[in-house]
C-alpha cells in the first residue's frame, strides 16, 4: 500500500559560489588599504585555495576575509578546512580547501544519531559519501531532519531528494 518515504543527506559545496566568494576575496584583499605593500593574495592551488602574505597575521586577515565573503554567499565554514599559517621563503603561505562529502566517521555518528534517538522504524544506511533516510512516515522523516538540525556535526548537512 504505502510504500517508503526518502531523503538522502549530503553535504556538498556549491562550486560556483566558492569561485565568486574567492574572487571577491581576492578584489578586496587587491584593494583594501591595509594589505598595500604586504603582497598579500588569496587563489586556487588545483583543488586547494592558496593564501600568501608577508605576515603571519596578514596571511589570518585574508582568510578572515575569505570567510565573510563565504558566509555571504550561503556556504557554511564547516565546509572549509583551513591549516595553519607556515614561513615559506620571504613570505608566509596558509592552504585550505572545501571538504565535500560525508565521511564514515561522521557517516556512522549520523546513522547512530537517528537509530539512537530517532523515531522507530526509521532506516539510515549508509551509501557512499551519503546517508539515505527512509521511514513509512514523512513525520518521522521531518524529525529526524529536526533532530540533524539540532546536533552539533563538524560537517555542514544539507537534505535532498525529500521524496
Amino acid at each position: 500500500m504505502a510504500s517508503d518515504s526518502s531523503f538522502d543527506i549530503v553535504s556538498k559545496v556549491d562550486r560556483q559560489e566558492a569561485d565568486n566568494a574567492l574572487n571577491q576575496a581576492a578584489k578586496e584583499v587587491n584593494s583594501r588599504y591595509d594589505f598595500r605593500g604586504t603582497d598579500a593574495s588569496i587563489a586556487w592551488s588545483g583543488e586547494s585555495i592558496l593564501i600568501k602574505a608577508n605576515a603571519e597575521e596578514r596571511v589570518k586577515a585574508v582568510l578572515d576575509v575569505f570567510q565573510s565573503k563565504l558566509v555571504k554567499r550561503g556556504i557554511s565554514l564547516k565546509s572549509l578546512d583551513a591549516g595553519d599559517p607556515y614561513p615559506s621563503g620571504k613570505e608566509y603561505r596558509l592552504e585550505a580547501s572545501l571538504k565535500e562529502g560525508i565521511d564514515k566517521e561522521t557517516a556512522k555518528k549520523i546513522t547512530k544519531i537517528i537509530r539512537d534517538e530517532g523515531p522507530k522504524g526509521v532506516k539510515a544506511p549508509i551509501q557512499g559519501d551519503e546517508v539515505r533516510v527512509s521511514s513509512k512516515s514523512r513525520d518521522d522523516l521531518q524529525s529526524v531532519i529536526a533532530l540533524l538540525k539540532g546536533k552539533d556535526l563538524d560537517v555542514d548537512l544539507q537534505f535532498t531528494n525529500y521524496r
